[in-house]
């Protein structure tokens, strides 16, 4: 397996009011979201993953993306910054959560004027690629840089100007394959890779989980399917909604 353990947390009522700057799909059905997120946790418990569901937070309604407000690696968590104001808050609730797994000198944080989210951080074998998007600016990448330095791991800046985040155009899945789409097809950061082109009208299944059990893909796509149409209308995809790692 790639990662062993995932943080998730339900999401409160309030998630019909979660942000949406890019997906203009609707407002988000409340117990739809929640039986698509019940069925997601039960996917990564499928594959053998260990699975710590927090609580919803009402007054945060795009918390149950919990990707977003922390990053997490085999030696380290970093509590990021998120770039809009009513997600902010949400770092403070996130550390008790990881104070389980790491202990208070491997945990860091990202600070003003730095923004990172941790939809923009995609880990491969060691490297950080940090994508400079809406949400992450370059000096929380460079705080961030500084953090994953500590522990030898580099980190390199990829500019996204087409997506809410990173991982929203592009997922690696292992042994050197990239799923891409869009600004991220050829680009020269991931020259190196075996690009796996997914076309324009299938972007959105470019979100993907690899548990190294299996591969979790949004609904009506291959692999184990997992429905997202109501966290897709608040720009939410399939990473978002959880923590992933194997922390030491």
């Amino acid at each position: 397996m790639l990662f062993s353990n995932a943080l998730v947390r339900t999401p409160g009522h309030s998630v019909i009011d979660g942000i949406d700057d890019y997906a203009n799909l609707g407002q988000t059905d409340y117990p739809t979201a929640l039986a698509h997120h019940q069925a997601y946790v039960a996917l990564l418990k499928d594959r053998g993953v260990t699975v710590t569901v927090l609580d919803p937070l009402e007054a945060f309604p795009d918390s149950c993306f919990v990707e977003d407000p922390a990053v997490v690696a085999a030696d380290f968590a970093v509590i990021t910054n998120p770039a809009r104001a009513s997600r902010t808050s949400e770092r403070g609730f996130i550390r008790p959560a990881l104070e389980h797994f790491y202990s208070q000198d491997h945990i860091f944080e990202i600070t003003a004027p730095g923004h990172l989210e941790g939809g923009d951080v995609m880990e491969v074998d060691g490297t950080y690629y940090v994508g400079l998007s809406a949400r992450t600016n370059r000096e929380g990448f460079e705080q961030f840089k500084a953090i994953a330095a500590q522990f030898n791991h580099p980190a390199l800046a990829v500019p996204v100007h087409d997506f809410l985040h990173l991982k929203t155009g592009t997922t690696y899945l292992g042994d050197g394959k990239l799923l891409v789409t869009g600004e991220f097809v050829n680009h020269p950061a991931f020259a190196n890779f075996t690009q796996l082109v997914v076309p324009a009208e299938e972007a959105y299944a470019v979100n993907c989980i690899n548990t190294g059990n299996g591969v979790i893909m949004p609904a009506g796509f291959p692999v184990f399917e997992a429905a997202m149409s109501e966290f897709e209308k608040i720009d939410g995809g399939l990473t978002c909604l959880s923590l992933r790692f194997t922390a030491h």
